[in-house]
C-alpha cells in the first residue's frame, strides 16, 4: 500500500473528508501543517480533528513552490515506497485498485501516474458550506471541467509516484534530473493513460472559495497564481456569483445517479482525459 502526504494551510473543513476517503487504501498518512505564524489557529483545528501533524512549517509568506518542496522532501524519506500526493481538497478516484495499479507500474518500470481535475460544485452551480457532517457527494452533486476554461489554470496532476520521483510546483508534472518534465501525451516513466488517468475530484468550490479567490487575486505579482485566481473570480462574478452550469465548455454533469461515486460515474471522462493530457 502507498503512503499519503498532504499539506494543510488555512482551511481544514475538507480535510476530515479527504482523510476518510484515503484511510483504507494507504499505509501511513503524513499531514504537514504549513502556517504563516505561530499564532495561526490551524494547528488547534488540526488537533481538534484528532490529527497529529508529521511536521509543522512556519514561514511569514505562503509560496506554492514551498508546498511542492515539502512534498518532495517528505516522499524522499522513503524513496522506494509508492506515495499518493493530494492537496487537502482533492479526492482521487482510480479505475482499478491502487494495489493493482502499483503492480502494473512496477512490472513496466513506471515511476508515476498522472490524472486531471474534475471540478465538483453544488446544485445549480452554487458553493455549498462544508462541515464535518456534510456528505460531499450529496452537497456537490455536479462535476465538470470549468477551472481551466475560466482561467487557463493547469488541470494536470501527478497523483501516485515513487518516493524518489520529483514533481514540479502545483504537482502538475513529474520532473527529472536532466531538466525535463512529463508534459505531453506520453512519457516513458508514466503509466500510459490508457491504463490509468486518475480523476482528481476537486472540492475547492465551497462556501469559502470566493473570499479565497479574491484574497489571492489581490496579492497580484506576490503570488504565483494570482492572475488565474483573478480570472476565476471575475468569471464567477459575471455569472451572478455562481458557476454557469449551462456553459457547454464546462462539461457539467450530475453524478447523483447513485449514492456511490465511481470512476465510471462521470460519462465524459474518457474523452476529457485525452484533452487534459495535452495541456
Amino acid at each position: 500500500m502507498p503512503n499519503l502526504v498532504t499539506v494543510v494551510g488555512s482551511n481544514t473543513h475538507i480535510l476530515p473528508h479527504m482523510l476518510k476517503h484515503y484511510e483504507k487504501v494507504v499505509d501511513k498518512i503524513y499531514v504537514i501543517v504549513y502556517r504563516q505564524s505561530e499564532d495561526d489557529t490551524i494547528l488547534e483545528e488540526i488537533e481538534e480533528l484528532g490529527i497529529k501533524p508529521h511536521k509543522i512549517v512556519t514561514e511569514p509568506k505562503f509560496h506554492w513552490e514551498r508546498v511542492t518542496d515539502i512534498y518532495n522532501t517528505v516522499k524522499l524519506t522513503k524513496p522506494n515506497d509508492w506515495w499518493i500526493v493530494s492537496d487537502d481538497d482533492e479526492l482521487q478516484i482510480y479505475p482499478d485498485s491502487i494495489e493493482s495499479i502499483i503492480k502494473t507500474c512496477d512490472r513496466g518500470g513506471y515511476s508515476f501516474v498522472s490524472g486531471g481535475f474534475l471540478d465538483r460544485i453544488g446544485k445549480d452551480g452554487t458553493f455549498p458550506k462544508v462541515t464535518r457532517e456534510t456528505k460531499l457527494n450529496e452537497a456537490f452533486p455536479l462535476a465538470g471541467f470549468f477551472r481551466y476554461p475560466m482561467s487557463g489554470a493547469c488541470p494536470n496532476k501527478v497523483t501516485l509516484m515513487k518516493g524518489y520521483q520529483k514533481i514540479c510546483s502545483g504537482q502538475h508534472y513529474a520532473i527529472f534530473e536532466d531538466g525535463t518534465n512529463s508534459w505531453g501525451s506520453s512519457h516513458p516513466k508514466r503509466l500510459p493513460i490508457q491504463e490509468c488517468f486518475t480523476q482528481v475530484h476537486h472540492f475547492k468550490w465551497d462556501s469559502t472559495v470566493l473570499e479565497r479567490l479574491k484574497e489571492v487575486a489581490g496579492i497580484k505579482k506576490e503570488y504565483a497564481y494570482s492572475e488565474e485566481y483573478e480570472k476565476m473570480y471575475n468569471a464567477i462574478k459575471n455569472s451572478d456569483w455562481k458557476i454557469n452550469t449551462n456553459n457547454s465548455d464546462y462539461l457539467v454533469e450530475n453524478l447523483n445517479k447513485s449514492s456511490y461515486i465511481t470512476y465510471e460515474s462521470y460519462s465524459k471522462w474518457e474523452a476529457l482525459k485525452h484533452g487534459i493530457i495535452k495541456i
